[in-house]
């Protein structure tokens, strides 16, 4: 890609409904490495349409973990900037006169189809063997018919419009030009019956306002392409140059998942990786490296930042390689008083202590007791864990266990907000899903999580370990007992699904 004739603005635009995934970060250095290559500007939007998912608690989360890999904007929520604001939330306004003008230039209708409508419609269409997308049942109603829906108040969407025969040319950087047929683009909706846009207007809408000349997202995008190019044709707008990256993978070329590796930036942060090594690891997939100069700075990467490098096959998230880094940086960038300041920064300070004291205090009859009581706070995986050590004096069968285990992670990521009382809450559900009694879950739960049968307060624990180190440690419980099937999957999770009690 060459330099670009204008100003070169990238964004990162991440929905804060969850934990601030390491593909994010991985987006994000892309992106800003190629926005200060030219000279340009990268900016931080936060893409919170989904109300009922979207928390304050996770858009701090993947802000303080975007800053602690090294990473900066020149504009975005907290920052500001004069393409504000920058988040969805704050920008309803704005959305809903741009949806009037494409209803009012042709480009968009109303639908106003119920739920079971669309779900009949797209079952028909699965059993045809078709691919499931609206089938313009609304194109057809007369302006007389819609009157009269809005005069009853009958609720709906609005969907943008798609040519019924032709073809969309994306031109992408890595891929060079793919074509889509519009027969098979579904009719998008671009503005809930709620009243708040979708994805796909809102993106749109905020690229082009905010003056983003790049767009360089997930590869999982590449089939709305069409629908986003359709949208700045609609509007009249240039649309930004496009390129798709390749998804961060497992080492069996799977999709990267929590539910195989840790995929958390704040997992890495608290299992005592350097935001150093994780910056350079996540370089490695940008960069041509040979084995003799694979540490790299920020600096470096923006200096020999070329698209050029980075290959479709999709990147192997290599933890191995990421210990490796961390080591060498842990050994090889610092001298024994900044790997002190390290220490401290990382477990050894008054925000991560006094919670581990309070939890302590009433448990031992003297300091030396606190090594092997509050150990489990400053390790990743336990260590010795085995399928053997999980079953000591455990009351329930090891059926139950796996399915406490499963259940249990199910529930925690869920969780909107992380606290003491949701914690407490998934395991007696737990306990009440197996039957069992709280007391014969709680063992196993303290056997997988602190790698003893009993120890400090146990919820308070879970609480502040965090959900991203009791993810791996479940997780890892359960992959010593034996990882559920497919099979075991769905019907573990049709118990979850039953109403309460």
């Amino acid at each position: 890609m060459n330099a670009p004739a204008t100003k070169v603005r990238t964004r990162v635009a991440p929905s804060p409904t969850g934990d601030p995934h390491v593909g994010t970060a991985y987006i994000a250095l892309i992106n800003y490495c190629f926005a200060k290559k030219h000279g340009g500007e990268f900016l931080l939007r936060i893409e919170d349409t989904d109300q009922a998912r979207s928390t304050p608690q996770s858009e701090k989360m993947i802000l303080d973990s975007l800053k602690w890999l090294g990473l900066s904007w020149d504009e975005g929520p907290d920052v500001g900037g004069p393409h504000g604001p920058y988040r969805q939330s704050e920008r309803s306004d704005i959305y809903r006169e741009h949806c009037d003008r494409l209803l009012a230039g042709g480009h968009a209708f109303k639908c106003y189809c119920t739920s079971e409508k669309l779900t009949a419609m797209r079952r028909q269409q699965m059993a045809a063997k078709q691919p499931p997308r609206y089938d313009g049942t609304c194109l057809t109603l007369s302006d007389a018919d819609r009157a009269e829906l809005d005069l009853a108040n009958v609720p709906y969407v609005v969907r943008m419009k798609i040519p019924e025969e032709g073809i969309c040319k994306v031109q992408d950087t890595l891929r060079g030009e793919i074509e889509f047929e519009y027969r098979v683009v579904d009719m998008q909706v671009l503005m809930k019956s709620d009243g708040l846009p979708t994805y796909h207007l809102a993106n749109v809408v905020d690229d082009h306002l905010m003056g983003i000349t790049h767009v360089m997202r997930g590869e999982e995008w590449i089939s709305s392409a069409p629908k986003h190019l359709l949208l700045y044709q609609y509007f009249g707008w240039e649309p930004p140059v496009l390129t798709h990256l390749p998804l961060l993978r497992n080492a069996d070329k799977s999709k990267l998942s929590k539910r195989k590796n840790p995929t958390s930036i704040l997992f890495y942060q608290r299992a005592g990786y350097l935001p150093e090594a994780m910056q350079n690891f996540l370089g490695l997939f940008i960069r041509s490296a040979s084995e003799e100069d694979e540490m790299s700075s920020l600096q470096k990467l923006i200096d020999e930042f070329d698209v050029k490098n980075i290959t479709l096959g999709g990147p192997v998230f290599d933890t191995s390689k990421l210990e490796w880094l961390n080591g060498r940086y842990l050994r090889e960038s610092m001298d024994s008083a900044q790997f002190l300041d390290a220490v401290k920064a990382w477990a050894l300070n008054d925000a991560y202590l006094l919670p581990i004291a309070e939890m302590a205090q009433a448990r031992i009859t003297k300091l030396s007791d606190l090594g092997a009581l509050t150990s489990m706070f400053f390790m990743n995986r336990i260590d010795g864990q085995s399928a053997a050590r999980l079953r000591d004096g455990v009351k329930l069968d090891e059926l139950q266990q796996r399915q406490a285990y499963h259940l249990t992670l199910t529930q925690f990521d869920a969780l909107i907000d992380w606290n003491r009382d949701g914690v407490e809450a998934s395991l007696r559900r737990t306990a009440e899903l197996l039957d069992a009694k709280l007391k014969d879950v709680i063992r196993p739960m303290y056997l997988a999580i602190t790698g003893a049968a009993q120890g400090v307060p146990l919820f308070d624990a879970i609480t502040h370990l965090g959900r991203d180190v009791i993810r791996e440690r479940l997780r890892h419980a359960l992959e010593l007992m034996g990882s559920p099937s497919k099979k075991e999957v769905a019907a573990w999770e049709e118990m979850l699904a039953a109403p309460a009690g």
